[in-house]
């Protein structure tokens, strides 16, 4: 019965292992040089709305350049990451285009 066990225990971790290693990258455009956490999750489709944003940050979800982050307004610039859950959101410059003027 000791074999039986052991084999579940490595099924199980071998289980979780592999419920982690799926993520998903998304790069999230702004204009400006700057947004602040709670628009970027409400952005990016991570929360509906502010109350939804600040309960995400408060329960310790939301990771900030490896760091967890707990304050709704914090500023964001072109590349920094977020992760929240499996997430991880990359801050990008949008793209500024130039008028030939004439």
């Amino acid at each position: 019965m000791a074999t039986s066990s052991a084999t579940s225990a490595l099924l199980v971790l071998a289980a979780a292992r592999t419920c982690h290693a799926i993520r998903v990258e998304q790069s999230v455009e702004i204009n400006g040089d700057m947004i602040r956490l709670g628009q970027l999750l409400k952005l990016a489709g991570a929360a509906s709305g502010g109350a939804d944003a600040k309960a995400l940050i408060a329960s310790g979800q939301v990771i900030v350049n490896g760091e967890p982050e707990l304050r709704r307004g914090r500023q964001l610039h072109p590349g920094d990451a977020v992760r929240v859950g499996t997430d991880d959101l990359r801050i990008v410059a949008a793209a500024t285009h130039i008028k030939n003027a004439k």
